[in-house]
């Protein structure tokens, strides 16, 4: 994979009350092309959509890549960069012995996806001026704001714990 396209994308996600309405927003770059995808749930949590960015970054990218990942989620950064989720998913979904891991849906999907890719996820700090960081946050916040959104079934299902 060392031929492989470098691509940065920058993630956010955001929710209008925790759990609420909410929104993801992605920032996909390649050389000179850019690219900006967004959308959001009627009821989910803000982890949820900090999570769903980085799904819908990498399910954007057409072909293994080399990709450097932003994020203003310490929860998301740890939980890939440190093993947490790999761990998680290797225990059952159990974070211990006593505690499920939640999100397990979300998490199963973005271990696939980065299996697929060379991925770095790399901490930012939220509101700092990162303009592409800043352009995340306002396409998930307008996302979350909007008329008709679908339902976070997944969200859903472990709120009725069938997770």
């Amino acid at each position: 994979m060392s031929e492989s396209k470098k691509v940065t994308i920058y993630t956010d996600g955001a929710c209008l009350g925790n759990p609420g309405p909410g929104g993801y927003g992605v920032v996909l770059l390649y050389g000179d092309n850019r690219r900006e995808i967004s959308g959001g749930f009627r009821l989910t949590t803000n982890n949820r959509m900090e999570i769903m960015a980085a799904i819908v970054g990498l399910e954007a990218l057409k072909s293994p890549c080399s990709v450097t990942l932003y994020s203003d989620s310490q929860y998301l950064v740890d939980a890939m960069m440190k093993g947490w989720a790999a761990r998680w998913r290797a225990n059952g979904w159990r974070r211990n012995k006593r505690e499920r891991a939640v999100n397990p849906d979300l998490w199963e999907r973005l271990l696939d996806l980065s299996s697929r890719h060379r991925v770095e996820f790399v901490w930012v700090r939220g509101h700092s001026g990162n303009r592409e960081n800043e352009r995340c946050d306002r396409l998930s916040r307008e996302a979350a704001s909007l008329p008709g959104l679908p339902e976070d079934t997944g969200y859903l299902r472990s709120r009725n714990g069938q997770e």
